[in-house]
């Protein structure tokens, strides 16, 4: 053990119990109890906000205007054309005002009362009116966000942010809306907090330093042609039928004795059931454009209403293939995604980022698939058909029915007029499955189904008994396999 240094002659060495170096200077020190201090000493400083705390902001000042617009829209629409008829256009018209007035009223307190506000990693959105709610969404649990553009947004320069997280219903805290470069740099914001933090934060709130302008764009993978687009909606069995609805409708309108309200009404009905779902993709999927940053995808399309979406690709489920009958004659496929954490709950599905490729060549699929799932080739799938006694209960598509095991993915294959591939990558099985339906039971078949986070999964169709049991066992070695090598990453 070492001698302690010596101290030196001019020096003199303290005596008695000695401060903690952490204590507070001589002089009269601030109370440290709960009760007001003493006179002649300095009361205790004011607690200190949180570093990472901030102003609540508040959205752009024309989210009223919107909001009363697409409410006037819902009012007239409510208004039935018999009420038209009663009152006359005058009072109609006043009345529509006075409905659209008092909706913007109600959106302009609404306006007043929502707000945002980060603090730390998580994100706090207040709204109400008579009943006020804060919702805290953890960063953490954060899946994508997606800049959306509506007609009426577009029109005046602003956007709408919308937010999915883990095991969310719908879409979670929309803020609209907000100008175009504050949802962007807001969208960056809350990407980089529910990511690694890898940057250096900022002081002020902990968070990424964000230039939107300066972002990478990142690198294009596939623009879609707007012309191949129209033509893969035209063969499609609605566009088909559009000349025998057409020419079925014109009939009842001619053959009608009036041209009467009902009648016309009946006639627009028909004409957008049939028209509605090919018109819906075209202007969903118009001006394609998909790119990779890094470890994400990012989709951008529309016309009427334009998305900006991020896709994690760790968040990927599953991937599809979906040939069409009418679509073979081109050579076209589309793929599609499933991911993780967004909602189920939108009825049309229009909120989901499903699209990878609205539609393309072979060649082109295996290009992207090769991006998101490295060393999966849609022609070099090992499936094999059920066995020969399936055709019972598949009798025109017991063929094309397939299944196999890659080293990466687990594939099926299914469809006869429309056939599809998914694969599943082994990590993303959450549990299988082996179901048997009474005449499965009869013919010794069962099929093996892999369940994902993201929807249905993968299932192998009516497979022999013995090979179902020692398929679902594989399947749930390698998921695990798979998952436990992720965390040694």
């Amino acid at each position: 053990m070492s001698e302690p240094a010596a101290w030196g002659p001019e020096e003199v060495r303290p005596t008695g119990p000695q401060p903690h170096p952490g204590a507070y200077p001589p002089g009269p020190q601030p109370h440290p109890g709960p009760y007001p201090p003493p006179a002649g000493m300095p009361p205790p400083p004011p607690p200190m906000a949180p570093a990472d705390a901030e102003r609540r902001q508040r959205l752009h000042p024309l989210s009223p205007a919107l909001h009363g617009a697409k409410s006037l829209v819902v009012v007239i629409a409510g208004l039935s054309w018999s009420t038209l008829s009663r009152v006359g256009f005058g009072w109609f018209a006043v009345l529509a005002v006075v409905l659209a007035l008092a909706a913007t009223v109600l959106a302009v307190i609404s306006w007043y009362n929502t707000g945002y506000q980060v603090v730390d990693r998580e994100l706090r959105v207040y709204e109400g009116l008579l009943w006020r709610r804060t919702r805290a969404i953890p960063l953490e649990r954060l899946q994508a966000v997606e800049v959306v553009r509506p007609l009426l947004a577009q029109l005046t320069g602003l956007a709408e942010l919308r937010l999915e997280v883990v095991g969310g219903g719908k879409t979670e805290a929309p803020l609209a809306y907000l100008s175009v470069a504050d949802a962007a740099a807001l969208r960056q914001r809350l990407l980089a907090l529910a990511g690694p933090l890898t940057g250096t934060a900022t002081p002020a709130t902990g968070a990424l330093p964000v230039q939107p302008e300066q972002a990478p764009p990142g690198r294009p993978l596939h623009a879609v042609r707007n012309g191949d687009l129209l033509l893969s909606q035209l063969l499609t069995p609605q566009a088909l039928m559009i000349p025998f609805g057409v020419a079925f409708v014109a009939t009842q309108f001619l053959s009608g004795d009036s041209w009467s309200f009902v009648a016309v009404a009946s006639t627009l009905t028909a004409m957008a059931g049939v028209l509605l779902q090919p018109i819906r993709r075209v202007l969903d999927d118009w001006n394609f454009r998909l790119s990779r940053d890094a470890d994400t995808l990012r989709v951008r399309n529309g016309l009427l209403e334009t998305r900006a979406q991020t896709v994690p690709l760790h968040r990927v489920q599953t991937v599809g293939a979906t040939w069409p009958l009418l679509w073979r004659v081109k050579g076209w496929l589309r793929l599609r995604l499933e991911v993780a954490g967004y909602s189920a709950g939108e009825g049309d599905g229009s909120n989901r980022p499903d699209r990878l490729l609205p539609v393309g060549e072979r060649t082109v699929a295996e290009a992207i698939l090769a991006e998101v799932l490295p060393g999966v080739r849609l022609d070099g799938l090992p499936l094999t058909p059920p066995p020969t006694r399936a055709r019972w209960l598949n009798p025109l598509s017991q063929r094309v029915l397939g299944a196999g095991l890659h080293e990466r993915v687990f594939a099926v294959r299914s469809g006869l007029l429309t056939r599809q591939i998914v694969v599943v990558p082994y990590a993303r099985i959450q549990s299988v499955r082996v179901v048997q339906g009474p005449v499965q039971r009869r013919l010794g078949l069962a099929t093996v189904h892999a369940d994902t986070a993201g929807g249905a999964g993968a299932a192998a169709q009516d497979r022999a008994v013995a090979e179902a049991w020692v398929l679902a066992a594989e399947l749930t070695a390698r998921a695990h396999h798979a998952r436990r090598a992720g965390r040694l990453r």
